[in-house]
């Protein structure tokens, strides 16, 4: 456990850092796995309204550095390789 006051203050960050951190990558997940069930279900108009959800959360955890930029972009890529 840590000692100083400042390595306190570090824990508590940390650990709300932490939560807010996996909801967002759950939520990312969720989207990205109801658009996949979409487009298994060939129900495409549905799907392309779900994909600019998809984008904004991708882009979003890019930005908040939860997922890295590159990899935002490419998972926009092959998602959106799977629609056309």
């Amino acid at each position: 456990m840590p000692i100083t006051k400042s390595a306190k203050k570090a824990l508590r960050q940390n650990i709300r850092r932490r939560k807010i951190n996996l909801k967002r990558k759950a939520e990312l997940k969720a989207v990205i796995k109801q658009y996949k069930k979409l487009i298994a279900a060939t129900e495409k108009e549905k799907a392309k309204e779900q994909l600019s959800q998809v984008y904004k959360k991708l882009d979003k955890a890019a930005k908040v550095n939860l997922i890295k930029k590159n990899k935002s972009g490419r998972l926009k890529s092959r998602l959106s390789k799977l629609l056309g």
